[in-house]
């Protein structure tokens, strides 16, 4: 197995990840300390005092600063934040002092503000993924607590492309790289040391590929200033990726040999993915086809290789995907299942439903579910149907990608919920 491979098997996944409830933070360096949570805060000593970098959600962000201040309490002469994501910024408040300064990308703003226009069905649909690690919280498993305010600060300082700060002795760079998870993201890069501190342009999982979309929702993110940040970031060539989440990755030779990879991979598909456009072949056809191939092997456990296709399908042809006329209005085919269903009659469609269940085609399986249920949600083989091919590709995904994992048991577990229900019974 190459390192990179290695590397991929050995990191945690995103179901790893834990909400803040640590004793004592994590000595990384003798001047660099870590506090893990959904999203890592840390802190760089120097002469001057410390340097915060981002600060967790705001629920966490008490646990962030008690273990740092049992090292050093202060002075916090700067803040300097990654990107603009609730998981980073929300303790900026509980660290800031009269001095502090917060240095974010000029983009920082826009992010929020795309934020704020879609809070609610934002907040309601990330839930899915991330209520149980808020529900613990909430029952005092941790010392977070939910109810903390959420900051969405307002930085002192802002830049476009380069922005550098000396603080006593260590020099900071900050550098924007856009293109992973937002507009605003980018690299805090401790030259004298050659230490990186990465965010989460590259995503939260490294080295996986990257989620250029998310089905928690948010804007697409294109492949090419991924690539063009991948490339700056492997041009400064850093011994320790001291990345959003989980443990740092150390060695200048594995560092460069994850970011070849990914930028490999990135590139592969989006070729391909052009290519198979080129050649007349529609969406689902290369969401099927387009295969990473195994010298090209990264991890899919935050971003699917099938759901890139997808994004970078769309990025150049928008969302008309000129097959049927009825993807131009609003009366879309569920609209028109119950009466598929009615002619064809509900247990024959469950029936077929569950041929193709048996001969191992599940995404067939489950639009007749869906027609079924369009049709009679209450229908108790209907029901079972579903769950049960749920099931099956929750198995046959072998529980790797986080977004689809998340989704699939929140389905079944509604599922299960209607199935106690209806029409008389368990079971």
């Amino acid at each position: 197995m190459d390192m990179v491979s290695q590397l991929v098997s050995q990191r945690p996944n995103f179901f790893a990840n834990r909400a803040a409830d640590q004793e004592k933070a994590i000595a990384i360096t003798d001047f660099i300390y870590m506090s893990p949570g959904l999203s890592n805060a840390y802190m760089v000593l120097t002469s001057a005092g410390r340097v915060v970098i981002n600060t967790g959600m705001g629920f966490e962000s008490p646990v962030h600063k008690k273990v740092f201040d049992a090292v050093c309490p202060g002075p916090t002469p700067y803040i300097l934040l990654t990107q603009g994501h609730v998981d980073h910024v929300g303790g900026v408040g509980l660290f800031r002092e009269p001095q502090t300064k917060l240095v974010a990308q000029r983009n920082l703003g826009i992010c929020q503000e795309d934020d704020r226009r879609i809070k609610a069905v934002r907040q309601a649909q990330s839930s899915i993924w991330f209520k149980s690690a808020l529900t613990r919280a909430a029952q005092g498993e941790t010392e977070a607590r939910p109810e903390f305010v959420q900051d969405v600060p307002v930085a002192d300082i802002v830049f476009d492309d380069h922005h550098r700060l000396e603080v006593g002795e260590t020099s900071f760079e900050l550098y924007s790289t856009p293109g992973g998870e937002t507009i605003d993201s980018c690299v805090v890069w401790l030259p004298r040391h050659r230490i990186l501190f990465s965010g989460n342009v590259f995503g939260p999982l490294f080295p996986h590929f990257p989620n250029f979309n998310t089905i928690r929702g948010d804007k697409y993110r294109w492949a090419e200033p991924y690539l063009a940040s991948l490339q700056r970031v492997r041009a400064l060539a850093p011994e320790m990726l001291i990345t959003g989440h989980f443990a740092p990755i150390v060695g200048a030779n594995l560092i460069k040999a994850c970011l070849d990879r990914l930028e490999a991979a990135v590139d592969f598909v989006h070729r391909e993915t052009l290519n198979g456009m080129n050649s007349g072949k529609d969406i689902w056809t290369l969401m099927r086809e387009v295969r990473l191939p195994p010298e090209l092997h990264v991890g899919e456990g935050y971003g699917k290789v099938s759901w890139a296709v997808r994004t970078f399908w769309e990025e150049y042809m928008g969302w008309f995907k000129a097959e049927d006329t009825s993807e131009l209005y609003p009366t879309q085919p569920r609209d028109v299942y119950p009466d598929l269903v009615e002619l064809a009659g509900v247990d024959a469609v469950v029936e077929r439903g569950r041929r193709k269940l048996t001969e191992g085609n599940p995404e067939a399986a489950l639009l007749l579910a869906e027609a079924a249920l369009a049709a009679d949600r209450d229908h108790r083989e209907s029901l079972k149907l579903a769950r049960d091919t749920h099931q099956v590709l929750l198995d046959r995904s072998g529980a790797v990608n986080f977004w689809e994992t998340g989704w699939l048991r929140h389905r079944i577990d509604r599922l299960d919920a209607a199935l106690k229900v209806a029409r008389g019974g368990t079971g």
